[in-house]
Parts: structure tokens; sequence; C-alpha cells
């Protein structure tokens, strides 16, 4: 499961990630570690971005960067 297939309110824990290169390195340096909490707070009404709360602070990513954050 990816960030992409939660759902507003759902929180789960940061399983690995997909991306490589420097979109993986971008996301590693966002605090998407495994075992990092991650809860979806709400998504844009055309989509994009997808509001995250990641270990106590908010952030803004792209649905097709949170596809790349797979989560348990």
């Amino acid at each position: 499961m990816t960030i992409n297939e939660m759902k507003p309110g759902e929180t789960r824990a940061v399983k690995g990630l997909t991306a490589g290169g420097a979109l993986g390195q971008r996301l590693m340096d966002l605090g998407f570690f495994p075992g990092a909490a991650v809860q979806v707070v709400r998504n844009a009404p055309l989509v994009d971005p997808v509001e995250l709360e990641l270990d106590g602070y908010h952030m803004s990513i792209r649905h097709d960067e949170a596809g790349h954050v797979e989560v348990e």
C-alpha cells in the first residue's frame, strides 16, 4: 500500500521507498524513513497536492511522489 491509497485521517508507518535517484533522496530528506508515522490530513480539491503530517510536522507532496512511499 502507498500513501496514495490512504484516506484522510488515516495514520500508518512508512515501510520503504520505491523511488531512486533525486526523488528518492528528496523524499528521504523530507523524513520518509522506515518507521516514521505519516497521516493524510487532506487532499486538494483538484487531486494535487496531498497534505500530510509526518512525525509532527505538516507538508504537501504531489500524488505521483506519494505513490513511491510504501506504508504498512
